[in-house]
């Protein structure tokens, strides 16, 4: 894979192009996926205005809003890297109550958030309307491979180095689970765009070749 060096606004402009030019027509799930260290969610809220300005209502959910309860996500303790991998976000009801309403045979009525984990509830959230034409931004970690109905995935990567030196001391019990993830679904062979994100001031646009998608 080859990676042409971009600045920041430039990845941005290009994003948003490529984004605003997909089913123009009908509703568009993206889903920006990559560890925190990355900060899928910047570049998540970054494409907002950008996409607005190219005619396209956008919807931006973030993984974090939905949470499994505290009782089931720390189960086996505040640091196991594989609870957090398979257990930690609730990928049925990000499904549920936003993907599936945001697909083209969905009615668009979606949950922007469903747990707050702070409170240890639900969040509560209204639901708001995505119109046809309306992009969905989906940011989070551990989002390739899980069988999510998108359309679109940009793969923020990270160098193992990176990942460690960008990851706080109190999260670097989540590197195994980055570890597994590369391992097991190498979300850099099959993403639609993949940014390389070792350093947020210079970053890298690559596409993956055609025949090395899964």
């Amino acid at each position: 894979m080859r990676f042409r060096p971009v600045t920041p606004e430039r990845l941005i402009a290009e994003l948003a192009d490529r984004i605003a030019v997909t089913a123009p027509q009908g509703r568009l799930r993206v889903a920006i996926d990559g560890a925190p260290a990355a900060e899928p969610e910047l570049l998540a809220g970054a494409l907002v205005d950008p996409l607005r300005a190219r005619g396209r209502p956008v919807l931006h959910v973030r993984t974090e809003d939905f949470l499994r309860p505290a009782s089931l996500r720390l189960e086996h303790g505040r640091r196991d890297p594989d609870s957090y991998y398979d257990g930690w976000f609730d990928l049925a009801g990000l499904r549920r109550e936003v993907l599936d309403p945001a697909g083209q045979a969905g009615c668009g009525r979606v949950l922007p958030s469903l747990w707050d984990s702070r409170a240890d509830r639900a969040s509560r959230a209204d639901y708001v309307d995505l119109p046809p034409g309306g992009v969905l931004l989906v940011s989070g970690a551990l989002l390739a491979g899980a069988g999510l109905p998108v359309e679109l995935t940009v793969h923020l990567l990270l160098t193992p180095g990176a990942l460690g030196r960008r990851t706080p001391a109190d999260q670097q019990w989540t590197l195994p689970a980055f570890a597994r993830y590369a391992d097991e679904v190498a979300p850099h062979r099959f993403a639609d765009v993949v940014v390389r994100a070792d350093d947020p001031r210079r970053p890298a646009l690559g596409e993956p070749a055609a025949d090395s998608r899964g």
